[in-house]
């Protein structure tokens, strides 16, 4: 898979941008603040339909105007398709090959990308609501259907939040009852399809972390559920401690991952190092993952995360990814980047303003 070229029409602090890419390797060069993120927070939106660093819509568009759009040209199969996304005070608007879909659920998937940013860096260490994310943003690439039952689960949660914030003094079991119900059939959809992810997952990266620790380090992951194994039983018994706190207490909202290096708790005891050699393989894993369902190998996108790896975790991401998967790759200087292939294309990135040179 391939994304041949872009444009941003008043996307964040771009006007009217195109660019055409590498194949392989690009590179955008520039001090902080010159919109090197921008760059890559466009082509995740292409991808995923929202970005990686906000949560609020309208910082996306840009200053002093009503809509933005992102168009690409993805190159897959043989086949070129160009997508574009428009976002407005309505909401999202999304194309495949110039035909609107009608449920954004349909278009993600067209692109599939892997972003590794230094915030990611804080994975095995951070909140919770970080590694939910990081499996949601992941398999809903690979699975439209679970995008689908992620969402009805997460309406039929805030229907039966809101109802029970509004309603505490005065709970209708029987309206409880059905909104229950929804909440368990696609609750359950979600676990279930989480549970055979992280599997997988952790399969591959258990593979990856013995090669980048010279068989030293065995990695695993185990995905700690809040329902333990009857979710209509367990969410009837926690009824009543429910309706007082006015909040759903189980669900797959409250899971985790929670990471093991020969069977000791990585966030609790590892170090440093170890926990980024972790999310170095966790990004690996993805890559080959996503390969697997989908038989394309998706793009890379790394956020000025170079600077933050030590020399054989460069290396180590470097003669994994490059060749196989097309790269973006953000950076202040190329001092510290080693092993780079000679065909490669530079963007040089400055206030916003766009040069580019091949290696």
């Amino acid at each position: 898979m391939k994304l041949n070229r872009i444009q941003l029409k008043n996307f964040r602090n771009y006007e009217n941008l195109l660019l055409d890419f590498h194949p392989n390797l690009n590179i955008f060069l520039g001090q902080n603040a010159q919109g090197k993120t921008n760059i890559l927070e466009s082509i995740y939106f292409l991808a995923l339909t929202r970005s990686h660093r906000t949560s609020h819509d309208s910082e996306l568009i840009r200053w002093n105007t009503e809509r933005m759009r992102v168009i690409g040209e993805i190159e897959k199969r043989g086949s070129k398709i160009p997508l574009e996304l428009e976002l407005d005070k309505r909401g999202r608007h999304a194309k495949v090959n110039h035909l609107q879909e009608k449920r954004i659920a349909d278009y993600i998937g067209q692109l599939n990308v892997v972003m590794f940013a230094p915030e990611d860096l804080e994975l095995i260490k951070g909140a919770p609501a970080k590694r939910r994310r990081f499996i949601d943003m992941e398999l809903g690439q690979i699975k439209a259907v679970y995008l689908y039952d992620s969402m009805r689960y997460n309406r039929a949660l805030r229907e039966r939040n809101a109802y029970l914030k509004e309603f505490s003094q005065k709970i209708d079991p029987i309206f409880l009852d059905v909104l229950d119900e929804q909440l368990v059939e696609f609750g359950n959809k979600v676990m279930d399809a989480r549970s055979e992810f992280v599997a997988k997952l952790g399969e591959t990266a258990a593979e990856i972390h013995l090669q980048l620790t010279h068989q030293i380090e065995n990695l695993s992951i185990a995905y700690v559920k809040s329902v333990k194994d009857d979710f209509a039983g367990e969410l009837k018994a926690a009824r009543t401690k429910d309706i007082a706190r006015r909040q759903t207490s189980l669900g797959p909202h409250r899971d985790d991952l929670q990471f093991f290096i020969n069977d000791i708790n990585v966030a609790n005891f590892g170090s440093q190092g170890q926990q980024r050699t972790v999310t170095l393989s966790l990004k690996l894993a993805e890559i080959e993952l996503i390969h697997a369902e989908t038989r394309e190998y998706p793009i890379l996108l790394l956020d000025d995360v170079m600077s933050e790896l030590d020399n054989t975790r460069q290396l180590d991401l470097l003669e994994t990814s490059i060749g196989k998967t097309q790269t973006f790759l953000t950076t202040t200087t190329l001092d510290h980047l080693n092993n780079l292939p000679e065909d490669l294309k530079i963007f040089t990135v400055d206030d916003g303003k766009i040069t580019h040179e091949n290696g």
